[in-house]
């Protein structure tokens, strides 16, 4: 009999998930004391902020949180005190100047991907609205000294939270990113492997390599968010996020060499030699050794000699047609950027200061996103108002604060996760109401009121709501119960133990996050089709602008890393079968990769007629991407790349490079052909691709 997830989480929690809950109760238990010592006015939220930073226990990732939780207080409050100090006397002016403030927090969460810099944004608009919505509350004793004490109290609490939940996470089983990072490294390089084998064999299907090509992009995304975390993580962090962004970067390339090395066989048998065939096997079994191997050392030394024989096997192929000579050195390519992926690999550990500074891979930004996020947002902070100016119960300050804190954090995932994640909150809710009432109040009201009683008490429950943290799938179980649970007992030096507040705390959370719920529900992420026509616009429009950045290829990965995660994202959701999403994003990646490296190869090459035609070109490439994800083929690209290597041919006389560059041109258009085809075969798709 299988367990449900959160029962087998509770009843045989692992080792990691016990040290993480024993972590989390003495980080709480510190930050309470040290708050109630200080005499702060509401301890409960130093508390709010220590959980928070439990969700990645990892050392340099609670350091970044406590630095992103700090700043995103501290601004929240002083835009709370400037609202303030203009609109006090006009409390409708207020409320309205505060929900602009939080629809923007949450419309700039939406353009980054940082969990952490994500949570500043939800702090920021949190505390700001905790500033205004208290002083407004109690509007008789009102004043400029008020303002700021509240404010000072929030940021005060908010931060003693985050520098003990920082200070445990150093001193006590410490975690740190830089073995995460190794861990995910080694897992994305891996799975990269195993995709160009799986790509270079016959015999494998399409749902096969594109399950992998999901999987290494998802890893690849959660590794580049954590590269900026390890920077805390002693001297030695800054170079170690450096090889993290550099091995983000390469494999990013590597993806892009293996679709084309891949594709090309399986679509074009009739124009692979023999002789190109057995390079490919080779190659082969050259991947699967290095994804055998047990060591940097033997990885990185069956790479280097798979580099000698393809480049003995390059100079070997003088008689082969272009398209056969230009992919031989697309496999030189491959197995370089390989290199320098199992390089950067091994300066996680071993500092490298030989390796060159690469790019991140940047978040995807749609203005809309952040649009429809934003204006969510505001909905549930307007309806939390609106129940709050009309009943004036101090239990509607619940509902206005902690589910605008949710709907930021939760803004990026798609309905179906998102949907998930709240029933799941919604249920950590339901049980830590009776436990706070019964378990909590209800013993604190009969002990002596002692700090060790108060810890004694709260211990458990927090014990057990931190073992459903420690997992990501069970974790909106432990954050659902975390956080009510806190904000209902309400720990601090004078507590009342008012059964009828509590239990109207309690309605107010219940009913704001069912709220959010159904605001989710009813303002739902945008249309799918609209989304992916503006993905493939955006990727038309970066080829077009490749020939005006400095280290193209860096560039262009970083902005290719996060975007390709969503094409295949909308796969997923969709349910499509042919992942021809993913196949359109790759194919933009593929597409870009061989411009850049068209630049190389004419580098001795330009003119000014060249530059021009070349400007033609890249336009005419994107213009024809398009039209390819479209169900189309543009006519102009052949006769485009026919002139443009007649204008290289007049710089210089044919020669080994102006024939790989005609192979460029050849195997591009097939892919166009090859793509648009695709898309005609799916009416579904061509639908989405136009516009």
């Amino acid at each position: 009999m299988t367990l449900h997830p959160l029962l087998d989480q509770l009843l045989m929690p692992n080792r990691r998930a016990v040290i993480f809950a024993s972590k989390g109760v003495i980080s709480m238990a510190l930050a309470l004391f040290v708050s109630m010592y200080l005499e702060l006015d509401r301890p409960y939220w130093a508390l709010v902020s220590a959980v928070f930073l439990q969700i990645r226990p990892e050392s340099g990732l609670v350091i970044e949180k406590a630095l992103c939780q700090i700043f995103g207080s501290v601004a929240g409050g002083g835009v709370g005190i400037l609202i303030l100090a203009f609109f006090m006397p006009y409390p409708l002016l207020a409320l309205a100047c505060l929900t602009v403030w939080i629809g923007l927090n949450s419309a700039a969460s939406s353009m980054v991907h940082n969990t952490n810099f994500i949570y500043a944004f939800a702090m920021s608009g949190m505390t700001a609205g905790l500033v205004v919505i208290l002083v407004m509350a109690n509007p008789s004793v009102a004043d400029s000294r008020a303002v700021f004490d509240i404010a000072q109290s929030r940021i005060s609490e908010i931060t003693v939270g985050a520098l003990c939940a920082m200070l445990v996470s150093k001193l006590l089983w410490p975690v740190t990113v830089k073995d995460s990072l190794r861990n995910n490294a080694r897992t994305v390089i891996n799975k990269t492997l195993e995709y160009l084998s799986l790509e270079l064999d016959s015999d494998s299907t399409h749902e096969q390599r594109h399950q992998h090509a999901d999987q290494i992009l998802e890893t690849l995304v959660g590794l580049n968010d954590d590269s900026s975390a390890v920077a805390y993580e002693g001297p030695e962090g800054p170079g170690r996020s450096r090889a993290a962004n550099l091995l983000c970067n390469k494999v990013m390339s590597l993806l892009a060499v293996t679709q084309i090395m891949g594709r090309f066989p399986r679509n074009h048998p009739d124009l692979v030699s023999p002789a190109f065939s057995k390079l490919l096997a080779d190659m082969r079994v050259h991947f699967i050794k290095v994804a055998e191997s047990d060591s940097y050392e033997e990885s990185y030394r069956e790479a280097q000699t798979l580099r000698r024989a393809l480049l003995e096997h390059k100079a070997a192929y003088s008689n082969e047609s272009a398209i056969v000579i230009r992919l031989t050195q697309t496999a030189v390519e491959l197995v370089a950027d390989l290199v320098m992926v199992l390089r950067a690999y091994n300066a996680l550990e071993n500092r490298d200061q030989t390796l060159l500074k690469a790019s991140k891979l940047t978040t995807h930004r749609d203005p809309l996103i952040g649009v429809v996020n934003g204006f969510r947002t505001m909905v549930v902070f307007v309806i939390g108002a609106t129940i709050w100016l009309n009943t004036g119960t101090p239990a509607a300050i619940m509902l206005m604060i902690m589910p605008v804190v949710f709907s930021v954090m939760f803004a990026r995932f798609s309905l179906v996760v998102l949907t998930s994640i709240l029933r799941r909150l919604l249920l950590g809710v339901v049980v830590a109401v009776p436990v706070a009432l019964l378990f909590g109040l209800g013993l604190l009201s009969r002990s002596s009121g002692d700090f060790e009683m108060l810890v004694l008490v709260l211990a458990g429950p927090y014990f057990i709501g931190l073992l459903a943290l420690a997992d990501r799938p069970t974790l909106p179980y432990g954050l659902g119960f975390c956080i009510p649970f806190t904000l209902i007992v309400q720990p601090s030096n004078h507590m009342t133990f008012s059964m009828e507040t509590a239990t109207s705390n309690a309605l107010g959370l219940f009913v704001g996050i069912s709220i959010l719920y159904w605001v989710f529900k009813l303002i739902t992420p945008l249309d799918g089709q609209l989304m992916q026509r503006r993905l493939l616009k955006i990727t038309a429009r970066d080829l077009t602008g490749i020939d005006y950045q400095r280290r193209p290829e860096n560039w262009f990965n970083g902005r290719m890393g996060e975007r390709l995660l969503r094409f295949a994202n909308y796969d997923q959701v969709s349910g499509s079968s042919n992942h021809n999403m993913t196949d359109l994003g790759f194919t933009g990646l593929n597409v870009g990769h061989m411009s850049i490296r068209l630049r190389r190869r004419i580098k001795n090459h330009r003119s000014a007629a060249v530059d021009a035609k070349l400007a033609e070109w890249q336009q005419v490439l994107a213009d024809t991407y398009l039209m390819s994800a479209r169900g189309g083929m543009d006519p102009r690209f052949r006769s485009v790349s026919a002139e443009l290597l007649a204008a290289i041919h007049a710089v210089k006389e044919p020669d080994a490079q102006t024939g790989t560059i005609e192979g460029m041109f050849e195997r591009m258009a097939l892919t166009f052909e090859r793509t648009a085809k695709m898309v005609a075969e799916a009416p579904s798709l061509s639908k989405s691709g136009s516009g």
